[in-house]
């Protein structure tokens, strides 16, 4: 089975735009061994930076534009069992995801205001 990581942007107002991305699991990890892992790597309240682990962006912005209620940080939701096929973008197992979460966090989560074309970015401190 490959693995669905489901995520989700939630603005300031509470309005929420939802991203998945299913990647393989040819190691066949333990799913609630790797979502301690996650949840263990990304800020205490469960967000990251979308972009700096390479999964798409699901700004509500990019369809409404800017407003003063948006922000970087998207939010882990779950991981699942799923018999769809692998659609990542860079052909990730789940294991390689994880070790990229991983190695963003110990760098540490690098914010940016959306608004940025060249996402200036700031280091984020929890």
């Amino acid at each position: 089975m490959n693995i669905r990581f489901r995520y989700m942007y939630r603005d300031g107002a509470n309005y929420k735009s939802w991203g998945a991305v299913i990647f393989s699991n040819q190691e066949n990890v333990n799913l609630m061994t790797m979502k301690g892992r996650l949840q263990g790597a990304f800020l205490v309240d469960g967000t990251f930076v979308a972009d700096q682990i390479r999964i798409p962006e699901v700004f509500l912005c990019l369809d409404w534009g800017i407003d003063q209620n948006d922000h970087c940080l998207h939010e882990f939701v779950s991981l699942e069992e799923t018999s769809d096929a692998a659609d990542d973008k860079y052909a990730r197992s789940l294991l390689v995801f994880v070790l990229e979460v991983e190695a963003a966090a110990k760098i540490g989560w690098y914010g940016f205001t959306p608004s940025d074309e060249a996402k200036i970015r700031f280091k984020i401190l929890c």
